[in-house]
């Protein structure tokens, strides 16, 4: 259903939140702190599971974890997605109901994700349909572009810090633009609800980098994976099983992705220096 958007509230929560601190001298300071909310998932009128975020795109991080757990199939499956604060809870209206729903939540894999730490169904499933584009490349003057653009953005962990992020950004022989910069206080409601903006922004990943302050576990790189974008990018380092994914659907993963350093751990085919 070509141009299909859901009805939507608008309801972000402020980033930050004062505080008051007794620093090293005695002296009393006021300082901002990343906010925390729990944000219950109902998808029609059915309890999912309860996240904990920090309200920025509450809407968007809806659709994407519906989107990166498999339970919905494409953003023309949502009618409505509807963010109350008060009751803390946001009602996913869909089409026709989810298909095999009590099949894809009756297993739950805890994995390393703060924030979040569950994913329905089958870690493994349908990694193996996952096909990213063969002919993309990376240049290294692209990634040092994306590297000082992510190090100048104006971001909530500068202010408060105990936030993760996450940028989808341009890939392009003219170099690197951030598109979308979501800070939550786990990396994969970041990563969530960059999926959910692409959806409703009929954005594909192929010409796209993904960067993330966060580590590099199998989560991470099947949602990356999943999303259609070739390139993994983080600051942080990867886990075993994060190694062995992206060798398997052959995407290009940069860990420790500071200034002018890093390391390419795998699809060195597709990168050039």
């Amino acid at each position: 259903m070509a141009g299909h958007r859901p009805q939507l509230t608008q309801a972000a929560r402020p980033a930050t939140f004062e505080v008051t601190a007794v620093d090293e001298h005695g002296a009393r300071r006021d300082v901002p702190v990343a906010g925390e909310h729990p944000l219950t998932i109902y998808v029609d009128k059915r309890e999912i599971l309860t996240l904990m975020t920090l309200g920025a795109a509450p809407e968007a991080l809806t659709i994407g974890y519906l989107r990166n757990q498999r339970l919905v199939g494409s953003l023309d499956e949502i009618l409505a997605v509807q963010v109350d604060w008060e009751t803390n809870s946001v009602a996913v209206t869909t089409r026709s109901g989810l298909a095999d729903l009590e099949a894809k939540t009756a297993k739950r894999t805890k994995t390393s994700g703060c924030g979040q730490g569950t994913v329905f169904g089958d870690l493994m499933q349908d990694i193996d349909g996952v096909r990213l584009p063969a002919g993309a490349t990376l240049a290294q003057a692209t990634l040092y572009e994306l590297l000082d653009a992510v190090r100048l953005h104006e971001t909530i962990y500068k202010q408060a810090g105990a936030v993760h992020g996450c940028a989808l950004a341009t890939n392009t022989p003219g170099g690197s633009q951030i598109l979308m910069f979501v800070e939550d206080v786990g990396r994969h409601n970041a990563v969530d609800a960059i999926a959910g903006q692409m959806w409703l922004d009929r954005q594909a990943g192929a010409d796209k980098i993904f960067y993330t302050t966060g580590r590099l576990t199998s989560e991470m790189v099947i949602k990356a994976a999943q999303m259609g974008i070739p390139f993994l990018v983080s600051r942080s380092g990867l886990t075993q099983m994060g190694y062995e994914i992206a060798q398997k659907v052959g995407m290009t993963m940069i860990g420790r992705a500071t200034n002018r350093h890093y390391l390419l751990f795998t699809g060195a085919e597709r990168f050039r220096t």
